[in-house]
């Protein structure tokens, strides 16, 4: 059965679902998204990710006529129609297809483009095995990083970059300290305390990472918020990475110098573990 996709009120076969080549969201990447996890046939974070959904469509002074209550019916529906055990939703907001082309924003507005599908992620919650290697690169992205906008080239590079240098993720460096992965906050462990950056026009807010932080108190670890080097990093005793589709996964390797002692720490597997635990619990 081919997969359902939501296009602007309708649900259509991914085939045969498509939007206009003026859609600005194709034209000028003006648009924003989220991904929200699925466990269990169940939404993980929902009132998150609509709420950093909400800033990031203000931000750009651009319209959604659809309240929570009915983008979560659309969620639901997407997983019920995808038969969705273990994966994702992503949905995506563009300011529309305007009759021409034009960098002024469409006067008077047209309808958004609204956009929702499914990605299966079989194994989602499992632990994994090992944990994963970084590059380090120069972050080049535009100052507003903070909106979750579909501005992704930068960041797709910037993986395809690592993958060319035998690692699987890239960190982007901004005046010496680390911003944040190419789709993920940054962690790192060090003399008993956990470092990540704080929010600022800087890195995108994670979702992940607030549910994270949470459980960090809960359970009485130290935390410093604040931003770090590359050589903190290399120096640490874990790092990690915290996302909504990779929730806490440890990092072993930055630019080919081991973290730690090369392999997945106690406390990530520990903060993993609390996560998908109450993800469980309070998914939708």
């Amino acid at each position: 059965m081919a997969r359902q996709v939501h296009v602007n009120g309708r649900w259509l076969p991914e085939g045969e679902a498509s939007v206009s080549v003026f859609d600005r969201g194709f034209l000028m990447a003006d648009g924003v998204y989220e991904v929200t996890s699925v466990l269990d046939g169940r939404l993980v974070d929902f009132a998150g990710h609509m709420a950093r959904l909400r800033r990031s469509l203000a931000a750009l002074s651009m319209d959604l006529p659809l309240d929570d209550a009915a983008l979560l019916a659309l969620h639901r529906e997407a997983v019920a129609r995808n038969a969705l055990s273990e994966g994702m939703v992503y949905l995506q907001v563009t300011r529309g297809a305007p009759p021409e082309r034009d960098f002024a924003w469409p006067d008077p507005p047209v309808p958004p483009t609204l956009v929702l599908f499914t990605q299966a992620k079989p194994g989602l919650a499992r632990g994994p095995e090992r944990g994963i290697g970084v590059i380090s690169i120069p972050d080049l992205r535009w100052a507003r990083r903070d909106i979750k906008t579909v501005q992704l080239l930068y960041p797709s590079w910037g993986k395809m970059i690592a993958r060319g240098r035998g690692a699987d993720d890239a960190w982007m460096v901004e005046d010496g300290l680390v911003t944040e992965g190419t789709s993920n906050n940054a962690w790192i462990v060090a003399g008993g305390r956990l470092v990540t950056r704080p929010p600022s026009e800087a890195i995108l807010s994670g979702i992940t990472r607030a549910a994270v932080l949470r459980l960090v108190a809960e359970a009485g670890l130290s935390l410093e918020e604040r931003p770090f080097t590359l050589a903190e990093a290399q120096a640490a005793d874990e790092a990690f990475v915290t996302s909504a589709t990779t929730f806490v996964l440890p990092v072993v390797r930055i630019d080919d110098r081991p973290v730690g002692g090369g392999s997945p720490g106690p406390v990530a597997a520990r903060l993993r573990a609390l996560y998908v635990e109450e993800a469980r619990r309070s998914a939708v």
